[in-house]
């Protein structure tokens, strides 16, 4: 098989690394050209051991990872306990990357893309949320690489994550590996959320503050909108509201999936304004959004549906799984029912990178997958 996964819950490091790679060298044999591996937070001291481990058994030419507060592996999400997951691919030389801030003249800039990257790759991501501007990354690129996808995730967990390139460690940054396009069967972002009531434009906003939705000051608006509700989409709401921007502001008329959405992080009441992940435009067509299970539920499933491959890398939000769905293993068991095929790994994450409407954006509660193919 080209591609294979494995994934332990064993609470000691040293006996779920070798459960994971018994079953890898099993199901695909040694020497992959990739491996990715994800390692949950209970595990975190022991990640030099583990590589070490897989290096010595697997010899992969190529290795990215990141240590995570929950992992995914085949059709299992494994939030707060300890996991080990891990994937392998044997699909000929990849490139790995390891992307840093730098001072320079105008301030700062991220470097370590390398500039012979072939046309229509993507790049696989996996970054510190506090330390990387991914956001700000992913924008520049869809400028001077509008062919480059980028797909991945911020790694959830407690602290700075540890984050694999090859055989070194790394703390800050990001970490990752370009995909040639031949390899990759599809790739599409499901949100956990639905637009709630219409959209505005947005009218005022200073840096990550939103200050008026259509002339009136945003809180107002959010609070104007949450007391119209009736129960049912009341208690959603209470549970969360986001806000999702357009992605497309030609479009005459917006819908659920035509919006990137963003965190709502806080409120001022004094000021009547709402507290966002990043920086939102006036001029920008916004709408909120609730958390809907059944309707991400759908979504993901009716976007899995178009794209069949033989493995796949999910990054999915950290407030998705059993906090959403009521279940174990949603996500995960879904991606391999709709794909077909159980090699799937991931991490799950605090913004998902992923590509919607022919560009890729950084988003809040969704599900990014990146499906590959045997070619």
């Amino acid at each position: 098989m080209p591609f294979a996964a494995a994934v332990s819950e064993h609470p000691v490091a040293a006996d779920a690394v070798g459960e994971v790679l018994g079953t890898i060298a099993e199901r695909g044999g040694v020497e992959p050209d990739l491996v990715v591996v994800f390692v949950g937070e209970a595990h975190r001291e022991f990640v030099g051991e583990i590589t070490a481990a897989i290096h010595a058994v697997l010899r992969p030419s190529a290795l990215v990872g990141s240590t995570a507060g929950g992992v995914v592996g085949r059709d299992r999400e494994i939030e707060d306990q300890p996991a080990l997951s891990v994937w392998a691919a044997w699909i000929g030389p990849v490139s790995t990357v390891r992307l840093t801030v730098e001072t320079v003249d105008a301030g700062t800039a991220v470097v370590g893309i390398p500039a012979d990257v072939p046309h229509g790759a993507t790049l696989v991501l996996l970054a510190d949320p506090q330390s990387f501007p991914a956001s700000s990354l992913v924008a520049e690129l869809a400028v001077v690489r509008p062919d480059l996808s980028v797909v991945g995730g911020l790694a959830s967990g407690s602290g700075a994550p540890v984050l694999l390139r090859d055989r070194d460690r790394h703390r800050d940054g990001a970490v990752g590996v370009v995909v040639p396009a031949e390899h990759v069967a599809g790739s599409l972002v499901s949100q956990g959320s639905r637009p709630l009531g219409d959209p505005m434009t947005v009218t005022a906003s200073d840096r990550e503050y939103l200050l008026e939705l259509a002339g009136q000051p945003a809180l107002e608006r959010l609070t104007a909108l949450t007391e119209s509700l009736g129960p049912d989409e009341r208690a959603m709401a209470a549970r969360g509201v986001d806000l999702g921007t357009a992605i497309d502001e030609a479009r005459h008329q917006h819908r659920s999936g035509d919006f990137v959405v963003r965190s709502i992080l806080g409120a001022d009441r004094a000021r009547g304004v709402l507290a966002l992940a990043e920086h939102v435009p006036v001029g920008s067509t916004a709408c909120f959004h609730v958390r809907d299970a059944a309707a991400a539920d759908a979504d993901l499933r009716t976007r899995l549906r178009s794209v069949r491959g033989d493995g796949a890398l999910l990054f999915t939000c950290n407030g998705r799984g059993q906090a959403l769905f009521g279940v174990d293993d949603h996500d995960a068991a879904a991606v391999v029912d709709e794909t077909g095929t159980d090699a799937v790994a991931g991490m799950f994450c605090v913004g998902e990178m992923g590509s919607t409407a022919g560009r890729s954006h950084v988003h809040a509660f969704s599900a990014s997958v990146l499906v590959f193919a045997d070619r």
